[in-house]
């Protein structure tokens, strides 16, 4: 126990820039409080100790914002930033180093018994408000972008974007945990995909009107101004 709590609190130095000293860190953070008492509550859950487990779970949710089963298996060097309304379900595991943001919920999707939380891997990333549900496996080194819903296994080294949620791989290279800016919008891309395509079919039929001497039918200043909507559209999702 003594090595995981000594290696969530090495781990924010290293992840948030904005810790400035262990004094700080250590009755300023949250997220580093909720897995303190949430590894003392899972050590007693362990030992089938009666009520106190869940009683401490409870205290913390109150003082923290993040409720965690004292059933819930969390590995070493996990951080949770801010941590505002983050929950981890009972039979939830979570390994070494995984980052966690405010928002998140590693939960169950009914009232089935066993094993019924996500399993999450290593050095993986759960954006703001992303929501993992079901008794699915999280592969090591993913990136669940906020505000993902995720129903289904995801494979290592890929980033999961979207709702629901869609994997968009990023040719096996291992995924910064620190880019949180430029994830994909796949529903954006195949606006663009599509929108390129009529761009050149409407080029195409200007030129054919042309040559028949017609007047193309959309009025041009209509036609630059639904361009300009769906080009703003586009810039906005970063593509």
């Amino acid at each position: 126990m003594l090595n995981n709590l000594s290696a969530d609190f090495q781990i924010i130095f290293e992840r948030d820039p904005a810790a400035r000293s262990w004094l700080e860190v250590l009755f300023c953070y949250p997220g580093l409080q909720a897995l303190f008492w949430h590894r003392i509550a899972h050590w007693l859950y362990n030992r089938k100790v009666p009520f106190i487990p869940r009683g401490i779970s409870y205290l913390v949710r109150f003082v923290t914002g993040i409720e965690i089963h004292p059933g819930a298996k969390i590995g070493k060097g996990a951080f949770i930033d801010h941590g505002m309304g983050v929950v981890i379900g009972e039979t939830a595991i979570v390994g070494d180093y995984a980052t966690i943001y405010q928002g998140v919920t590693l939960g169950g999707t009914g009232k089935e018994y066993g094993k019924r939380h996500p399993t999450v891997g290593q050095n993986v990333v759960v954006g703001a408000g992303a929501k993992v549900l079901g008794n699915i496996e999280i592969g090591d080194n993913v990136r669940l972008g906020a505000g993902s819903v995720v129903l289904r296994n995801i494979p290592a080294d890929c980033t999961v974007v979207g709702i629901p949620g869609r994997i968009v791989r990023h040719q096996g290279k291992l995924i910064d945990y620190r880019c949180n800016d430029n994830l994909p919008d796949p529903e954006a891309e195949v606006i663009r995909a599509l929108f390129d395509k009529i761009q050149v079919l409407e080029a195409e039929v200007n030129r054919l009107k042309e040559r028949r001497g017609l007047v193309p039918a959309m009025n041009t200043h209509t036609q630059a101004k639904d361009n300009l909507l769906i080009e703003n559209f586009l810039d906005g999702a970063g593509i």
